[in-house]
């Protein structure tokens, strides 16, 4: 596990004023999809017994589960504690009563960890973990509608110290990993992230592993403003949707099973992660982007198949 030993290094101020970097053009609706892993599993909620019992049989990493009313829902956060059980509330809707789990097997801790741990080290080589609060799994509650709006717990979180340290700050980083969650549901994951935090979320990366095909695909997603169709006027219906998902980028990492050893072959080149959007400000002298190397990608594909 990487340290959180803190430096001394001084984190400059937060600035709330810092524009987003200029929209790309890739789109917004990767090509991956078309080929998703099989619809998850779905069960109706009955009881707690039967809903621990059915996260111990289920296979993969992902279980909805339907009719979950906010007072059981309750008692189900109470049972996980009491009982130390480790899976996470990925998503739960009480206007839907909708309560998507995900159980936390190997493969999907080093999708999300191994990503999360390396961009950890570059903060640490860069004197930067002082400002940088690591949130793992934590609890959030949706803004949008609070109390009432339910909430979730990413994979791997956090954000700048100074201003999403306080209490309801929201991380500007959230990872999430599918396995056997299609990638359809990461999307889902990815746009109730922005939407809950009400946009205090600025980067969603998504490690999605594909079995059948052995590839793993990295999609960071960020957020732009909608532009206004000319001469229309602002109504309350543009207002709630002024921001958008856009997809700046995808990496796709696949096994070369004809070298001994195996060799893995990145498409997408690095990957980058921006200073502007993880800390609210610009870079101060010696700080800049976080890059994954196409070294550090081959390495966390390395980690992630030797589970398989």
């Amino acid at each position: 596990m990487v340290s959180t030993e803190l430096s001394s290094t001084t984190c400059p101020p937060v600035s709330a004023s810092s524009a987003p970097p200029p929209a790309s053009t890739l789109p917004t609706s990767p090509e991956s999809t078309k080929n998703d892993d099989d619809d998850p599993p779905t069960v109706r909620f009955t009881s707690i017994r039967k809903l621990f019992n059915t996260i111990d049989s289920t296979p993969g990493d992902f279980l909805v589960v339907t009719d979950v009313s906010p007072d059981q829902f309750s008692q189900i956060e109470r049972a996980r504690e009491k009982r130390l059980r480790k899976f996470r509330f990925r998503r739960y809707s009480e206007a839907s009563r909708i309560l998507i789990i995900t159980i936390t097997l190997v493969i999907h801790e080093i999708l999300h960890l191994d990503l999360y741990q390396q961009f950890y080290i570059q903060l640490v080589q860069n004197g930067m973990q002082k400002c940088w609060l690591s949130c793992g799994a934590s609890f959030y509650r949706s803004l949008q509608g609070y109390p009432a709006g339910g909430g979730g717990e990413g994979d791997s979180t956090g954000g700048p110290a100074a201003e999403r340290g306080k209490k309801g700050g929201w991380p500007t980083l959230v990872i999430n990993a599918g396995y056997t969650e299609p990638l359809r549901e990461l999307h889902n994951d990815m746009r109730w992230w922005f939407s809950a935090s009400d946009h205090q979320v600025k980067i969603v990366l998504l490690a999605k592993f594909y079995r059948t095909r052995s590839v793993i695909v990295l999609e960071k997603w960020e957020e732009e403003e909608a532009q206004p169709r000319q001469g229309a006027t602002t109504t309350r219906r543009f207002a709630a949707v002024r921001f958008q998902p856009i997809l700046r980028q995808t990496t796709t990492i696949a096994q070369n099973t004809t070298t001994n050893p195996f060799s893995y072959n990145v498409t997408g080149g690095a990957l980058i992660l921006s200073f502007r959007l993880l800390f609210l400000r610009d870079p101060g002298p010696g700080e800049a982007d976080v890059v994954f190397t196409i070294q550090d990608l081959e390495e966390y594909a390395e980690s992630v198949w030797y589970q398989v």
